[in-house]
Parts: structure tokens; sequence; C-alpha cells
């Protein structure tokens, strides 16, 4: 009995074998479909497993818009974070040089805690765009090269080039389609952009929030500048705000976000690692303006377009701006930065309009890029660079109040190290 016990396990284990050997053949001509797949989730696996503290996992390779499995994918480093963009309070896209990664709600509950590295190529992701959380764009900062994905990023691909001139604008889109940047336009998802009127002697970009409203600051005299509006799509621009100004402005940001309504931060002299600047706001296509901060400085001088003996407007904390978030027609959230602090950064807003302003108590460690994004007037994230200090990520849900860390990305590598 045992022999014929021993003979029906050897036949066995010779079938084993046999079919074994049949199913590496039938593998070997399916590596894309099996072995690929393989490879791939070790590759996550590998990359989750890095000792350099950001949480990011790959997710679907890219190199150059086109899906790769270089393995060199699991070397990402999360050291300086230039571009966020929230989907909702539990999503989001990030960027840095070479990479985007996205973020989605984890079992834990705790935002931000891990990252899928969806794409890698050349260059500084510049800005981030979600129309929502399957349609996206992203702009190269050098080549100007832009980026987009239809379906939550597993595939980002070069769509386009936005021009020079729109590169500096703030990137958005209406629809899938129809997008701006600066007095750029695009009508076909960023494959070829054209340029929309502009008015002459401009300071910083324009900003068109839909085909027919835009938005400019100009500036003839060293003395004064003017705010100018349009709703035919610049074949008319109507000044609707003029002042004077002690010094000349080097700057303007602008953002809409309603139709008929902006905020506008105008920047004034820099001295003494200090900035002037100040932020008005319209609820009205311009008819009338409320001065939202003044932030004058002593070695930047007036705010701009505000008398130095005017103390009711309400001031930002830091002693340069910081980046300017609008949420809507009431809610905008606007970042201080204070060099010689030991707590450089500060996050403030206001949610009725510009009528008064609230100065977060909490104070920020990084002296290097500053990133804010909200979902809405209640959820936000704002993640803070260093070159010394990994970036640091918080989040708050109660409209600003409490900022909580939610997550510490990579150490920067020190040269020589």
């Amino acid at each position: 009995m045992k022999k014929k016990t021993s003979v029906w396990v050897l036949l066995l284990a010779v079938a084993i074998v046999t079919a074994g050997c049949e199913t590496g053949s039938q593998t070997s001509s399916q590596t894309s479909s099996q072995t690929g797949q393989t490879a791939q989730n070790e590759q996550k696996g590998a990359a989750s497993a890095q000792a350099n503290g950001s949480g990011a996992t790959v997710d679907t390779p890219k190199t150059g818009g086109q899906a790769t499995t270089d393995t060199t994918q699991a070397k990402v480093r999360m050291d300086n974070i230039t571009a966020l963009r929230l989907i909702d309070g539990q999503s989001g896209w990030i960027g840095g040089n070479g990479w985007i990664a996205r973020t989605d709600a984890a079992a834990s509950g705790s935002v931000g805690s891990t990252w899928n590295v969806q794409y890698q190529g050349q260059g500084t992701v510049q800005q981030i765009f979600a129309l929502n959380g399957q349609q996206g764009w992203a702009v190269m900062a050098d080549s100007g090269s832009l980026l987009a994905t239809r379906d939550g990023g597993k595939r980002w691909e070069v769509v386009g080039t936005v021009p020079e001139q729109g590169q500096t604008g703030f990137l958005h889109f209406v629809s899938s389609k129809e997008g701006f940047s600066g007095n750029q336009y695009t009508k076909d998802g960023g494959q070829s952009w054209s340029s929309l009127p502009v008015p002459g002697h401009m300071v910083g970009q324009p900003y068109y929030h839909d085909r027919q409203n835009g938005w400019a600051v100009t500036q003839d005299t060293d003395r004064s500048f003017q705010i100018l509006h349009t709703v035919n799509g610049g074949q008319k621009w109507t000044t609707v705000m003029s002042r004077t100004t002690e010094a000349p402005l080097n700057g303007a940001i602008i953002r809409s976000v309603e139709r008929g309504n902006a905020w506008i931060e105008l920047v004034g002299d820099t001295g003494m690692n200090q900035t002037s600047y100040s932020l008005w706001h319209t609820a009205d296509s311009g008819q009338s303006w409320r001065p939202v901060l003044a932030n004058a400085t002593a070695g930047g001088g007036p705010a701009p377009g505000i008398s130095q003996q005017d103390n009711q407007v309400p001031k930002n904390e830091g002693a340069a701006p910081g980046m300017l978030y609008a949420v809507n027609s009431s809610t905008a959230w606007m970042g201080g930065y204070c060099a010689p602090c030991d707590k450089p950064n500060t996050i403030g807003w206001t949610s009725d309009g510009g009528k008064t302003w609230n100065n977060g108590k909490q104070g920020f460690d990084g002296y290097g890029g500053q990133q804010i994004g909200m979902a809405n007037a209640k959820e936000g994230w704002a993640i803070f660079s260093d070159s010394e200090q990994a970036p640091v990520m918080y989040t708050t849900s109660d409209g600003g109040q409490h900022w909580t860390q939610s997550h510490v990305f990579d150490k920067p590598v020190t040269p020589g190290s």
C-alpha cells in the first residue's frame, strides 16, 4: 500500500511541474496583462516602503505623458511642493519638480496621509487646476507645457503649450474645453490658444473670468493706477477705479470667482524684507470697491491706493504677502510671510466680502514656498516648504479657526550629503 501511495505522489508531482511549465509559457506571452500588473503592484509596495517618510506610492507611472514601468519612479522625493489644488475636502493634487501626486480620503480618515505619484517628467509644476475629480490640468514652469488628465490622474498627457505671455496667468477652466490663463484663451482643452484683447500699460496679468468678462490693472504714471473691466471680451475696457499712489505698483494679482466679482491684490515697494500691499474687493462689477487689507510697511512704504494716515482698513499678519485664494463672492484667504520671524507663515481670511478680516492665531514653519487651497469656506489645506526642513501639510475644517498637521513630506537632500 505504501509503494502504491509513493507512486501516486510521484505522478502527481510530475503533473504539477508540467502544468507549471505550461502556465509559465502562457504568462510569457501575456506580460502586459499579468506579469506587468504584478510588477506594477510590487513597485507600489517598494515606493510606499521608502524611508523618506512621504507616504507616497507610485500609481501608473508616467514619463513625458506616456505610461512606463520604470523602477526609478520609486525615487520621487516630495521635498518641495510647488503647486496645490483641491478637488474637495478629502481629495486633491500637488506637484513639484517633475512630478504630480494625488491623495484621496484614507481609511483612517486622515486627510493627505497617503499620496500616489501619478506623473513624472521634466520640469517643475507651476500650477494645477481641477475642474472636478476626473478632469485636471497642470502647467510646467519653464516650458509652459500643459498636461491634462481625464481619468482622475491615472494618465497625464501633454496636450499643448500655454503661450509665454499667459504662463504666469492664473490657469482656470470653465468647462472641459474652455479655459483661460491671463489673456490666453483655449476652446479645445488646451491644445491651441488665442489672445484676448487687453489694455495698455498693464501691471501683472489680466484675468478673464469667462469669454466676455475680464479685469486688468494699468499704470499710466508712477503716481496713479487704474482698475479696468470688460464685459464684451476686451473690445472695450472701462476704468472702474482710479487711485493715486505714493510709489509705482510692482505687481497685481486678480481673482474672479463669480461674474462681476473680483478680488485684486496690489503690490507696492519692497525694502528691509518688507513688502507693502493692499487687497480690494468688488461685488458689483466695479461700481463700488471695498479696501479689504492695507499692509503698509516701514521698508515698503504705504499700501497702494491707501493713505498712510488711514488706519481704518485691517492689516494682514506678516511683513510681506503670501498666497491669495478666493473661494466665492464672500470668502477669500490670504497668507502672510515674515522672513525674520521664527514662525514665518500666517493665514488670514474674510467671510463677509471684506467687511471684516480675521487673522489666524497660528504661525507655521517654512521659509520656502507657501501653498493654500480651499474646497469651500470651511475646508482647506496649507502646505509650507523649506530649503532644509520637510514640507508640512495642515488642514482646517472650521474655516481657519484651527489648523491641524496632517502630513510631513520628504526632507530636502543637502548638497554633499
